[in-house]
């Protein structure tokens, strides 16, 4: 929609089925309705409700896109829907527009709803569904807004905290935590409505769903921000590991005992016949090959090509360098100079070093 790709995950069948079956027979004892009018109505419910979700992600799409900030879709699940975007925005003030656009759009849903439900009769069809959809973007909205991570409200206080501060990590670790108390929040509020017979208890189970999926969200934007103050600290000349260069057909035993008196860290680079690198030993491959067969296998044969690697240049920055992990996920990167391969990076080594304390925990 608009350009921007829309996902349609299989866990909506479990909230459709959910909706349609709550709503059903709700709409039955207001409306009078026989059973499989209630079905009906509560299917074309879930419809609504899906449409004012992939209206408010469409909010935060096309207020991104406004900034320049590339988006690569939009996913409806269980829970509702998020947008992801290729990278962050890249001021405070960007960062709290985009937010605040997908709740803005529910609230707007929710007063064209509000009056359409005065303006239509009551205990009609029409009328019901429209307070439905009322209620349903108007909670969404004031949902939202909470000042928590992964929420749209916490990333509003992120871009406040990050304005103030000027420092994006701490904005995110901040919202982070609130994150956290909205969470356990969220599932007091949920367990008490339900003793109080507020909630029904069919819903129970997926409200605490929700503040589960608040709190690991939250979380999980704690640990980005601790990771990220670390992509300074990514330097491939350090970080890479040396590459030890064997010509083609060199016996797999020869070639790593020739690296075991020189470079006994080194990954094996193979050269073809004009001394050209064309392939990287894989080291589990390498492994996997018993030690008596060894001196009779070619290095080639646990070889992958230079080709089919991803490539990063030596002088490439922190950010970079996890942009480039992200676009082309792998567990080896071949590190370059010109046109000359002068290391590798592992994925591993990059992991512990943005992350030593849970590398250590492992």
């Amino acid at each position: 929609m608009f350009g921007v790709p829309l996902h349609l995950n299989g866990s909506m069948v479990l909230l459709a089925l959910l909706v349609t079956v709550m709503y059903a027979e709700f709409a039955r004892r207001q409306l009078d309705l026989p059973q499989f009018g209630g079905y009906l109505i509560g299917f074309g419910f879930v419809v609504s409700l899906l449409g004012s979700v992939l209206l408010h992600e469409l909010g935060h799409a096309l207020t991104a896109r406004r900034f320049g900030i590339g988006v690569r879709g939009i996913t409806l699940e269980l829970l509702g829907g998020y947008t992801e975007m290729d990278r962050d925005a890249p001021t405070p003030r960007v960062d709290l527009l985009v937010s605040l656009a997908g709740p803005a759009v529910s609230a707007v849903l929710g007063v064209v709803a509000v009056a359409a439900t005065l303006a239509l009769p009551d205990r009609t069809v029409a009328n019901q569904l429209a307070f439905q959809l009322a209620v349903s973007n108007v909670i969404v909205a004031l949902f939202n807004i909470l000042p928590g991570l992964p929420l749209d409200g916490g990333r509003a206080l992120r871009a406040a905290v990050w304005a103030l501060t000027r420092d994006r990590h701490r904005g995110t670790e901040v919202a982070g935590w609130v994150g956290r108390v909205v969470a356990v929040g969220t599932a007091a509020l949920v367990v008490l409505f339900t003793l109080t017979r507020d909630l029904a208890p069919l819903a129970l189970p997926l409200m605490l769903l929700v503040a589960f999926t608040l709190w690991r969200g939250a979380g999980q934007s704690i640990r980005v921000a601790r990771v990220s103050r670390r992509f300074p600290l990514i330097d491939l000349s350090r970080l890479a590991r040396p590459v030890f260069a064997v010509p083609t057909g060199t016996p797999l035993a020869e070639a790593q005992r020739r690296r075991a008196t020189t470079e006994p860290d080194a990954v094996l680079l193979v050269t073809d016949s004009a001394g050209r690198p064309h392939a990287l030993v894989d080291p589990a491959a390498a492994e996997a090959v018993p030690v008596e067969r060894r001196p009779w296998l070619a290095v080639d044969a646990v070889s992958r090509s230079l080709a089919g690697l991803p490539t990063m240049p030596v002088g490439l920055d922190g950010e970079r360098v996890m942009e480039t992990v992200q676009t082309h996920p792998g567990a080896q990167y071949v590190v370059t100079s010109g046109e000359d391969v002068v290391g590798v990076l592992h994925i591993a080594d990059l992991a512990q070093l943005l992350e030593p304390r849970r590398k250590m925990n492992t």
